[in-house]
């Protein structure tokens, strides 16, 4: 567990611009199982490229005409319980942070691991989600 002084600024870097974060296995649950429209979820992670990339190219997407109906984060290696929970709703893909799932009424329906966001700008992050609520929001 990483110690919440440290965490606590990228946490609010997503909080403070609208997303929920769910800290326990019940919120998670509550939120996807009773989900209808779209969510996004983040599984938001200490590491560069979180900091570099995936959390800024989330931030920017969200500027696009069609976004997601609610917006919902995890963090990996904090809130452990919860983490474990989200990554149920994102099976078949392996465990991994940071990462961005969409889901449309309940179902995953795009998901980008954290390969596809290191090595990446948030630019390039921001353009991909924004094709993708195009799609699916």
């Amino acid at each position: 567990m990483y110690p919440e002084e440290l965490v606590s600024p990228m946490r609010a870097e997503l909080t403070r611009n609208g997303f929920n974060e769910l800290r326990d296995e019940n919120a998670v649950s509550e939120a996807i199982d009773s989900m209808s429209g779209t969510a996004l979820l983040v599984v938001n992670s200490v590491c560069g490229c979180a900091a570099g990339a995936a959390r800024p190219g989330v931030l920017d997407s969200l500027s696009a005409n069609k976004t997601p109906d609610k917006l919902l984060t995890v963090f990996a290696g904090q809130d452990s319980e919860a983490t474990a929970k989200a990554r149920e709703y994102l099976l078949p893909y392996p465990p991994s942070s940071p990462c961005i799932g969409l889901f449309k009424d309940g179902e995953l329906v795009h998901f980008i691991e954290r390969h596809h966001i290191e090595g990446r700008s948030a630019d390039l992050i921001s353009a991909h989600l924004k094709q993708v609520y195009e799609e699916f929001c």
